[in-house]
């Protein structure tokens, strides 16, 4: 039997299903955990159309963890856990850092949303390599510039954007930031969000 370390993120209801994985801050470690997210994710019975909302989410709130702590504490892992329950998958990113790390303020002084992605040009239109046409992902930056092309907090905002709900709050332990992302799954249908039809 093993145990789960619930310093980082709070601990999941009984009857859920969990995966928890830790990664090194190291941008090559975000893929992996896309890929494991996208894969607990159709276990877990998500409808095809959220996979790809789930893996660019999961890989930017990565990116985002791993940015920060490489910045604050390199040697401290970052926690990735996946739950299923009730119709609902919820991904929980901790890091190690500050409050406010990685969230630049808006024009309105507040935090930076959505609305401010839209002077953003040619992002999702790169390789990591620089040639236009192909989709870019979190995590597939070299490791000398992960991150470092976009603005702080265009992550949390794409996130945002992508997340039937996402909520970012200092961890339990009080040293480092959650982002949890949770998509309901029961309102997804194939074409998209039921909501949206």
């Amino acid at each position: 039997m093993s145990t789960v370390d619930t310093s980082t993120v709070d601990p999941p209801a009984l009857g859920t299903s969990t995966v928890e994985l830790r990664i090194a801050a190291l941008p090559g470690h975000v893929r992996t955990a896309r890929m494991i997210a996208t894969a607990v994710a159709r276990r877990s019975l998500v409808p095809t159309d959220a996979l790809d909302e789930i893996r660019f989410a999961v890989g930017e709130a990565c990116l985002r963890a791993v940015n920060v702590n490489r910045l604050r504490a390199p040697e401290d892992l970052v926690v990735v856990r996946m739950t299923s329950a009730d119709g609902v998958f919820t991904v929980s990113v901790a890091d190690s850092g500050e409050p406010g790390d990685d969230a630049a303020p808006g024009p309105d002084g507040g935090p930076l949303g959505l609305p401010a992605l839209f002077g953003v040009a040619g992002y999702g239109t790169e390789t990591a390599g620089g040639g236009p046409g192909a989709e870019y992902l979190p995590g597939d930056a070299d490791s000398a510039g992960a991150g470092s092309a976009l603005p702080p907090g265009i992550g949390l905002a794409l996130i945002e954007g992508l997340v039937d709900d996402v909520e970012v709050r200092r961890r339990p332990d009080g040293v480092g930031t959650v982002v949890t992302m949770t998509w309901d799954t029961t309102s997804l249908v194939d074409g998209g969000l039921a909501s949206a039809l």
